[in-house]
């Protein structure tokens, strides 16, 4: 039995470095992404010492060229897709305030956060339509949930309702199909992103985002932390 195989972006470190870990370790085969090729490499090879089955492929999922090009390689050198863990993401709010945020901050935050799962999803739907059981998992925040907005990070806030709300269109387009596309929120994990004194290890903030794409999930469109669905 051909073994599962995963696209993890944004898997250079934190969040997404610790989900190729543990999808690897359940003996799936994982494709690795990062903008940055030297640190991508750097964190390919530190799990592939730990005999893990990955691999590694250059994505900026702020460009098209570099978007377009994966799901050509795949299909050349893997034949399959089963998992999309859409995890690549940035913080760059400088305001507190959605009076006071840059223009030009908001634009690259939703290029990486939203545009890239968006053109990622799209483009690679047809091979996960293949799979018997395909998955998307878009690695969201609880700073993107409605009842939870507040005025702070406009930015990253505004990007991760949009994710949330891409999810709910991707899950009903892919219903059909098989294809279960959810959110969920790792809850503030100790990363470079969340810094040095988050309450969570980077092990508890990928349990959910591995769950979803390997477990008997058995529901789609919908957003989880800790296993459990929560409210958009």
């Amino acid at each position: 039995m051909n073994p599962k195989t995963a696209i993890v972006t944004g898997a250079n470190r934190g969040i997404g470095l610790e989900i190729s870990r543990q999808l690897g370790q359940l003996g799936v085969k994982v494709i690795m992404t990062a903008r940055n090729e030297e640190k991508g490499e750097a964190a390919y090879s530190q799990l592939k010492t730990e005999g893990l089955d990955v691999h590694f492929h250059a994505l900026d999922v702020t460009n098209e060229e570099s978007i377009q090009m994966l799901p050509r390689d795949v299909k050349e050198q893997f034949g399959a897709l089963n998992i999309l863990i859409n995890n690549a993401g940035i913080f760059l709010d400088d305001k507190n305030s959605i009076l006071d945020i840059d223009l030009d901050t908001v634009r690259k935050t939703m290029e990486t956060n939203v545009y890239g799962p968006l053109r990622l999803s799209q483009l690679l739907a047809p091979l996960l339509k293949k799979s018997e059981a395909g998955r998307i998992v878009n690695v969201s925040s609880g700073m993107g949930a409605i009842e939870d907005l507040g005025g702070w990070d406009p930015a990253y806030s505004l990007s991760k309702t949009a994710l949330n709300v891409l999810t709910i269109q991707l899950a009903d387009a892919l219903r059909d199909s098989g294809v279960m596309v959810n959110s969920m929120c790792p809850g503030w994990v100790r990363t470079d992103m969340g810094g040095s004194s988050a309450p969570r290890s980077v092990e508890e903030g990928a349990d959910t985002a591995v769950w979803l794409a390997t477990g008997e999930v058995g529901r789609t469109g919908l957003f989880f932390r800790d296993r459990k669905e929560i409210s958009w």
